[in-house]
């Protein structure tokens, strides 16, 4: 945690620099309130921490050193047999160590789960309870599919997803086999029984499964297809029953055995052997959460009252950014799961309040990223004012103003200290001896406390003791410091305090911790900064300099100061609010916890949820949500399709046709509604999948082939062509390679082990073990799980079914050795399936309707910078002011979708790596950096609208101040749209951009413009007139900040796009 914490000692070097330091600029003490006790205290404290300095973390890693290297020289020194010894026993205890991490534990469930799921085939009973057909390796396969290093409630997922899975193979092999009886028996014409089963079921059946697959797109979603291909490919081309046309459930039966089995012992391994609870999960991510919030609240809280960039660019900074980000990608993964923990259990309250919890810290992610944006904003200007400053004929660049108040003589320099020293403190009681500095980062207890009343008093008239006049930005910046430094530091220390104590306490019982004392010393701190805070803006602005005629650009450049001063404040301020609401819900959720265990199964009343869905479509309440959300909350719209396009379509063409009252216009309406359905890629990947399949399975079914398709293991290459489609052809050429490489090394393994084992059980068992070991660190360690699952299901299909064959636990498998099986011929079979599997499916996604991920992330682009636009020139403020605009902002729904929609071209970003083109290799990292400028394109547009749904009507000031603006505000906002559109254009032609792109610069200059000239305005106006108070110019602050962060990141992406493509002359546009 980055809580304020004590320096070493007062002769350290950093120690010494502070000390020189403070002689040029002092910050007042303040006074903080601890939140454990409540009491107001002043007295100096500091938000440094000393660990996060390089220096202090350099010194650590040698004295590691000096301690690790002394031992290894005593091991030579103890002789040979010694040292031996002693190395042997440390290296045991670092095994002992690395095993006890959760990726050891995770790994070692696994390989575990595995040995059960071979028991399968090796051991006797279970494999005469299985029955005589072969396939008993799918026990272990599922093992591997469905592996235990897993949640409770993931497990539970996977367990509903595996069962729903075979349900859906049985429905369609016992239609299947159903109308082949129909057609045989009654009709006598099997052929036209075939022709049914193999466009409708296999067809059809694997074509749902391939659309629900790319539907929903999660890894279990994606296993439990897998699954449900494996079932339905086995029975409708391996077995006999449908191309005989009788009805045989014995192939269902045995893989209904297999199923059952394959998830009851990945789910006893993964409950009974080092269990892992999603609720306990969540509650230690909140507990890193909190942690977080802490670190990024003091680093930025300390670079924005120091002005340094160094601050904000440490390592430690990143290094807490990096947790920060993982925290919360982590969190609502664990909530999701925690959700089914709570339904099996009956604890549902709890779980609603769980989901407060989660999105209160959400909220408070977004008040972080409020004053990360404001203080970067802060750091750009005074670098911007230095840059101009050293222009200038004075020695150092800067006013004496700035300089009186700690601003480094030197403004190239990028040392840590040689910044604005505004966090450096001074006593108030008295002056003289008194007020030096004393060498310490640590809280340091005044000589003597002042009285209440004195300490108001000296708070009081500090504002009167010396204010600069405002001549640069800097200037303004150090003002505000003067003014309000002091009591945003004591806000974030005790809101620091109270995050180091939140949420939970430790495991394994992560109980409550919630001092009775944080809610009422929350309450006065932040009563006592929002009455500094109003003292400190109208002090402000109460310099006569402020009245004097400037140029536009200099007074946009005090009001854009001015607004990254305020927006910090009102940050840190809401940030304290929502810290109340996130104490309220710990206190209940404490309630919840501690009353008599009541539980309730309210999701099983599944009647009242279709009551609900009646009487309203849109709910809020967590515990309606569905189980498995899809990607767009969109009815008829998928994250392939955005809505846009199909209004945009419907509006030219669909609903001209709709006017049509003849016949004639009717049909060719329904004709043109179903061609729009099929327009839709996923509907297109569904068909092209169906037809490959139904292609493919064609050969099971011609008399004069099935031999052959028999022989060579057609099933697999099936199974293989079901993996290996994908939505674009570099997914599926990703995939396909990856299929291909993992099947190649599992074959290798199966024979090695074959031939080593010799058909033993028990070495093979022990073996499959061993082999278990690195797939399953491939999965979990390593994330890639198709890679892994890969290897292991080729060496069940080679070395399990080879031992099948060799204790005659198999029927009609003599071609391939029989009780003596030809593990080579067996392995190469399954090769040359899986080849011919992979290439079909490349060949089928090239051919039929191909996709290209190149292609379809430039259009996605294109759409989602369109779709900017069209927000944008709505003008958001517009839509407080009624009558001003007929359109919302952005609504949550909207705003859910484009990020989304985002992730998904991330998606396609590393899908279009894989394509190979004539024009030479996709440049990735050209589209990562607009990805990544575009994403923070939508934190921005964020940012707008977290403030325009706090209140969604103006106060009379703010309405003011927006009429005041509106001709600035609709200018710029038509440049920005104008941007966005030129953008767009520029991507979906992959023509070059022009060199003289429009700016947004001077449009947003006059807007700061028309800020500063309205302050001017109301400070001479008379008594009783309405005016706009500073809290009104909040959502101006956070719009110009926003429209800031959106001109430089177009800025960005211009420049990529114009690597991309070039930029506009007259060699790159000829007559010819």
């Amino acid at each position: 945690m980055s809580s304020p914490s004590a320096s070493s000692g007062p002769g350290s070097p950093i120690s010494r620099r502070f000390s020189r330091l403070s002689k040029r600029g002092k910050l007042r003490n303040g006074t903080f309130i601890l939140p454990a006790t409540g009491e107001r205290i002043r007295r100096q404290i500091t938000l440094r921490n000393p660990d996060n300095f390089d220096g202090s973390g350099r010194q650590n890693g040698q004295d590691g050193e000096a301690f690790i290297f002394p031992r290894g020289q005593t091991f030579s020194q103890a002789g040979t047999f010694g040292a031996a010894v002693d190395k042997t026993v440390e290296s045991v205890k670092q095994l002992r160590d690395r095993l006890q991490t959760p990726t050891a534990k995770a790994i070692l469930k696994c390989s575990l789960a595995y040995l059960l799921g071979s028991m399968g085939t090796f051991l006797p009973p279970i494999a005469n309870f299985l029955g005589h057909q072969d396939g008993k390796h799918m026990v272990a396969t599922i093992t591997v599919y469905f592996h235990p290093a897993r949640s409770a409630g993931s497990m539970a997922e996977a367990a509903m997803l595996g069962i729903a899975a075979f349900c859906y193979a049985v429905f369609i092999s016992v239609s299947s086999m159903a109308v082949s009886v129909l057609c045989e028996t009654q009709l006598g014409l099997i052929e036209l029984g075939y022709a049914l089963v193999l466009v409708v079921f296999c067809g059809g059946g694997l074509g749902f499964i391939g659309w629900f697959k790319q539907k929903y797109g999660s890894p279990l979603v994606n296993v439990a297809c897998s699954l449900a291909s494996l079932a339905i490919i086995t029975v409708l081309t391996k077995e006999n029953a449908v191309q005989v046309g009788i009805f045989s459930n014995d192939k269902i039966v045995q893989v209904m055995k297999m199923v059952l089995m394959g998830i009851f012992a990945t789910s006893a391994v993964s409950l009974l052997l080092w269990p892992v609870s999603a609720r306990a999960e969540l509650r230690e991510t909140m507990i890193r959460a909190t942690g977080s919030f802490g670190d990024m609240l003091t680093m930025i809280t300390q670079g924005f009252l120091s002005g340094s960039e160094a601050d904000l660019g440490s390592t430690a900074f990143n290094n807490a950014l990096g947790r920060y980000k993982s925290v919360f990608t982590q969190l609502t993964k664990n909530l999701k799961e925690a959700k089914l923990e709570h339904y099996v259990l009956g604890t549902e309250d709890e779980y609603k309040l769980e989901a407060s919890l989660v999105n209160c810290m959400q909220r408070l992610a977004q008040s972080i990223g409020g004053l990360r944006s404001a203080a970067t904003t802060q750091l750009t200007l005074l670098r911007e004012g230095a840059a101009i400053g050293s222009a200038t004929p004075t020695e150092d660049g800067l006013s004496a103003q700035a300089v009186g108040l700690g601003l480094s003589p030197v403004p190239g320099r990028q040392d840590r200290f040689a910044v604005l020293t505004a966090i450096e403190e001074a006593s108030e009681e008295g002056s003289g001896a008194e007020d030096q500095y004393t060498p310490s980062l640590g809280t340091q207890s005044p000589g003597s406390r002042p009285s209440r009343l004195e300490r108001q008093n000296s708070e009081a008239s500090v504002t009167s003791i010396y204010v600069p006049t405002a001549r640069t930005p800097a200037d303004i910046f150090a003002r505000f410091i003067s003014h309000l430094g002091p009591y945003m530091k004591s806000l974030a220390y005790t809101l620091s305090q109270i995050l180091n104590e939140l949420p939970f306490g430790p495991g394994p019982d992560y109980s409550i911790n919630i001092n009775e004392h944080f809610r009422t010393s929350l309450s006065d701190a932040l009563l006592l900064y929002s009455n500094a805070r109003a003292k400190a803006l109208k002090e402000l602005y109460k310099s006569k300099e402020l009245d004097q005629a400037r140029p536009e650009s200099i007074e946009a450049d005090f009001e854009e100061v001015a607004a990254s001063c305020g927006q910090f404040s009102f940050s840190l301020y809401d940030f304290g609010s929502e810290m109340q609401n996130l104490l309220s819900i710990l206190e209940d959720l404490k309630q919840q916890t501690e009353k008599t265990k009541k539980r309730s199964w309210k999701w099983l009343k599944f009647w009242q949820r279709f009551r609900f869905y009646k009487g309203s479509s849109v709910t809020t309440d967590p515990e309606r949500e569905p189980l498995i959300e899809p990607p767009s909350s969109q009815p008829g719209t998928t994250k392939d399709m955005p809505e846009l396009v199909m209004g945009r379509r419907d509006s030219k063409y669909w609903k001209l046709s709709s006017q049509e009252a003849h016949p004639t216009g009717r049909f060719y309406n329904k004709l043109l509604h179903v061609m729009r359905v099929l327009e839709r890629d996923d509907v297109r990947f569904a068909l092209k999948v169906g037809i490959g399949a139904a292609l493919y399975a064609l050969f099971a079914f011609i008399p004069a082939t099935r031999p052959f398709y028999q022989h060579w293991r057609g099933e697999w290459g099936l199974l293989s062509y079901m993996l290996v489609c994908s939505m674009t052809i570099g997914a599926s050429n990703t995939t396909g390679w990856a299929r291909f490489i993992g099947t190649f090394m599992g074959a290798v393994l199966a024979i090695v082990i074959w031939v080593m084992c010799q058909g033993n059980p028990f070495a093979l068992a022990f073996c499959g073990w061993l082999v278990s070991l690195p797939c399953f660190y491939i999965i979990i360690a390593k994330g890639n799980g198709p890679f892994g699952r890969f290897i292991m299901l080729t060496y069940n299909l080679s070395c399990l079914y080879a031992y099948s064959l060799s204790i005659k636990e198999t029927d009609d498998d003599d071609d391939e050795g029989g009780v003596t099986p030809f593990i080579f011929e067996i392995a190469g079979h399954r090769v040359v399936a899986v080849l011919a599997g992979v290439v079909w499916g490349l060949i089928i996604t090239r051919i039929i309707w191909p996709i290209s991920a190149r292609q379809k992330l430039k259009d996605g682009l294109s759409l989602l910078w369109l779709r900017m636009g069209l927000i944008w020139k709505r003008d958001p403020l517009s839509t407080l002011l009624e009558g001003e605009s007929q359109h919302a902002y952005m609504n949550l729904r909207e705003e859910f979708a484009l990020q989304r929609y985002l992730l998904s071209l991330e998606g396609l970003r590393k899908a279009a790596c894989s394509e190979f083109e004539i024009r030479g290799p996709f440049p990735a990292a050209q589209y990562g950096r607009i990805l990544e400028s575009t994403h923070r394109i939508l934190d921005a547009f964020h940012s707008m609208n977290v403030v325009i749904q706090k209140d969604l009507h103006a106060s009379e000031g703010e309405t003011l101040l927006l009429k005041y603006t509106a001709h600035e505000r609709a200018e710029l906002c038509a440049r920005i749209s104008h941007l966005f559109q030129v953008l767009a254009s520029s991507m979906k032609l992959e023509y070059s951009l022009n060199n003289t792109v429009p700016s947004t610069t001077h449009s947003r200059d006059r807007l700061l413009a028309k800020m500063f000239q309205y302050r001017k305005d109301a400070a001479g106006a008379e008594e009783g007139t309405t005016v706009a108070t500073d809290e009104d110019f909040e959502i101006l602050y956070v719009y110009t900040l926003v429209t800031g962060q959106l001109a430089e990141e177009i800025k960005k992406v211009e420049k990529e796009v114009e690597d991309l493509f070039g930029v506009m002359d007259e060699e790159s546009l000829k007559l010819q």
